[in-house]
């Protein structure tokens, strides 16, 4: 009984710390999306980046990707951070320019673009075997210590990024993202530069989701090209919004713990399901997702 507990104390440890990866991924969506209406479809390919190079510059040395640098866990999430803000902003003079759909589409194609590259520059990214042995933080400690002290950091630094996007959404700076989104003729006619303040929105957004990406680079000790994959790192992160509530960093928080426990008991029923089904697993789980998010759109069509 006691060994049973055990494991369901380490299940629940993992399901935060999940949820709370999530939830920093989230919050960066809901600054493009929520406050600047900015519909960016590549949150996978900021993910992968702030990932990759948290796991390059931590790794030790070896043969089969670039790596050795073994900085510390802090400067490569910086690290990671300000490379996915200088890639951002070159996407962003490119891509802000189209609205809505137009945006989705070119920010998908950006994604797969860099999907592609860290599949195939092996001398890099040791291309779809991926990377492995990346430290963790904490991880000398004994279980189950290591895993709460991870727990704790991951949901000290959610902590963190939501206080300054609350400070940064009741500024001045934040009331004119919001003229943007919903009326961004007004805006320009109050003497804003929108293109400005567009820009600044998807930049700081995407230095989250690459946060986001270190943090579960560390968390998985692995990582590989299907860690951009668009199901786990675009589309549920969507669903995770759309649920808690556009333009509420409480709600991207709610969404995302609500969204990742339904996604991780949805694994643990797709197992007890007949063996005619099993293949159908991950369709089903999908339809899982589907079916919540159009309950919550129908009952709670501006969140939860």
């Amino acid at each position: 009984m006691d060994q049973q507990l055990y494991g369901y104390g380490l299940y629940i440890i993992s399901l935060l710390t999940m949820g709370g990866i999530y939830a920093i991924l989230t919050l960066g969506l809901n600054v493009q999306w929520g406050f600047t209406g900015l519909f960016n479809a590549g949150i996978a390919g900021f993910f992968g980046i702030g990932a990759y190079t948290a796991a390059i510059l931590t790794t030790s040395p070896h043969t089969s990707h670039l790596g050795g640098f073994e900085l510390p866990y802090v400067v490569a999430a910086i690290a990671a951070m300000l490379i996915s803000g200088i890639i951002a902003f070159g996407v962003g003079k490119v891509c802000l320019k189209l609205r809505s759909d137009y945006l989705a589409i070119a920010t998908i194609g950006i994604a797969e673009i860099f999907r592609l590259i860290l599949k195939n520059e092996t001398d890099i990214t040791n291309g779809p075997r991926g990377i492995s042995q990346i430290p963790k933080p904490f991880e000398n400690l004994p279980e189950p210590w290591n895993q709460l002290a991870f727990l704790g950091l991951v949901l000290g630094t959610l902590l963190l990024v939501y206080v300054m996007l609350e400070v940064a959404r009741k500024s001045p700076w934040g009331r004119v993202m919001t003229a943007i989104r919903d009326n961004e003729t007004s805006a320009r006619a109050a003497g804003k530069n929108v293109e400005t303040f567009r820009m600044e929105g998807f930049v700081i957004g995407c230095m989250i989701m690459a946060l986001a990406g270190a943090f579960m680079a560390h968390y998985l000790k692995f990582i590989d090209p299907n860690a951009t994959d668009p199901l786990l790192a675009t589309f549920i992160v969507f669903v995770m919004l759309v649920v808690g509530g556009s333009a509420n960093n409480k709600g991207a928080i709610l969404g995302a713990f609500v969204i990742w426990t339904l996604w991780s008991a949805s694994e643990i029923l797709t197992t007890q399901l007949p063996s005619e089904l099993a293949i159908r697993t991950a369709y089903i789980r999908i339809f899982i997702i589907g079916l919540v998010l159009q309950f919550f759109l129908q009952k709670y069509p501006q969140g939860i």
